[in-house]
């Protein structure tokens, strides 16, 4: 019998195509990880001994990979646990540290759940809070953006890359119209960094936050890069010994941060032949999938989108019956259960789509171990449960 805690049963794993959840950690990040664990195992915060130096040494190379991906300086970079925590700190330090003058804060309805839930808690604390609407592509429409823009807006948080429908925010745009308002911009860049070209100064961008296991680097860390100049008052949310220039107390993790620096020079070297070969990829399921289910709808604009996201539904299905037919598939639904309740996506809700697409959309993400030949048995895996479901559901309205 396998051990129910540390065993899986012997049952061929499914193709992995759910890269916006997660990524397989690249060997050769594991490779540069490894020595950091038990050979080279000193506390980069130990400044009297030799152990120190060179975990201090390899944790400076690394914060010099992150900032190099996004076109900052090493010491604009500061590391943390991850996405969730830069997003965290980045909107609740900049609110806690800003002139009681500016305390309005605008956001996305499409953004991830840890910045509508930070912006929500300042809202609490009296902030005033503009959650903005998306036209029905996913996108911002920069017009409706300036109008709510006033003297008293302290920051503009707008993810890069949406986690569930691939769009790609103008953030440039948003950025030269922050700035010239002298408004923080702060962008959630987890599904971006690694993907695609980003530029914190062309961007004028103030604020990012980054994670490294949505680029095959290890889980557990991430970062966020703070502007210099003009600088970022920023408050710091978490006490301790002062590390990280007093912003993000506690050890810093050598080996996860070592994994973090490669995967960010890998994808800084390979970034722009991945992107091509994921395009390829993803027109071929896309092309076999509206080929063979006519009725498909695309969320989100095709154009400005990642190479590795499709976001689908499907007409006259239930998502997780769907779901439950593609135990061949790693893919995700984009409703989540709680409580026996299916509740549509909050990002799909906020593209006002047809109500009948909001419980049967399907994300799928492409990455870079994808090949043509799971593309081709996931297009067949999806094409027939589609059809059997759509025929069922005929028959049903039928009888």
């Amino acid at each position: 019998m396998p051990d129910s805690n540390t065993d899986m049963p012997d049952k061929k794993m499914p193709i992995y195509l759910d890269y916006q959840a997660t990524t397989p950690t690249d060997e050769r990040v594991v490779a540069a990880m490894l020595p950091w664990f038990n050979e080279k195992f000193g506390n980069p915060h130990s400044g009297d001994h030799r152990h120190g130096w060179v975990s201090e040494e390899a944790v400076e190379r690394a914060r010099g990979q992150v900032a190099s991906i996004i076109g900052a300086k090493p010491k604009e970079i500061i590391f943390t646990s991850g996405a969730t925590e830069s997003n965290n700190l980045s909107i609740k330090g900049v609110a806690h540290a800003a002139d009681p003058s500016r305390r309005h804060i605008v956001t996305l309805a499409t953004e991830h759940k840890c910045v509508l839930q930070s912006c929500k808690r300042l809202e609490e604390e009296g902030f005033d809070l503009t959650i903005l609407g998306v036209r029905p592509d996913g996108l911002v429409d920069l017009d409706a953006l300036a109008d709510v823009l006033t003297e008293r807006t302290l920051l503009v948080s707008v993810m890069a890359v949406n986690n569930e429908i691939g769009v790609i925010q103008p953030l440039a745009e948003i950025g030269a119209l922050c700035r010239e308002r002298g408004i923080y911009l702060h962008t959630d860049a987890a599904q971006a960094v690694g993907k695609i070209p980003l530029d914190v100064n062309a961007m004028n961008i103030d604020l990012m936050s980054i994670t490294a296991h949505k680029f095959y680097g290890p889980k557990g860390v991430g970062a966020l890069y703070i502007r210099r100049r003009p600088k970022v008052a920023l408050r710091a949310e978490q006490d301790g010994g002062g590390q990280e220039r007093g912003l993000r107390s506690g050890t810093v993790p050598t080996p996860l941060v070592v994994g973090f620096g490669e995967a960010c020079a890998i994808a800084e070297r390979e970034m722009p032949t991945e992107a091509t070969r994921l395009a390829d990829l993803r027109d071929r399921i896309l092309g076999r999938l509206r080929e063979a289910l006519p009725t498909m709808h695309v969320h989100g604009d095709l154009d400005r989108r990642i190479p590795g996201n499709l976001n689908l539904s499907f007409a006259n299905i239930d998502g997780q019956d769907l779901m439950m037919r593609l135990d061949g598939l790693s893919v995700s639904t984009g409703s989540a259960c709680s409580s026996a309740i299916v509740e549509p996506s909050h990002v799909l809700q906020a593209l006002d789509p047809d109500p009948a697409l909001l419980h049967n959309s399907l994300r799928i993400g492409l990455g870079r171990y994808t090949t043509q030949e799971e593309i081709d048995r996931a297009a067949d895996d999806i094409v027939a449960a589609v059809s059997s479901l759509q025929s069922a559901s005929q028959i049903y309205e039928k009888a």
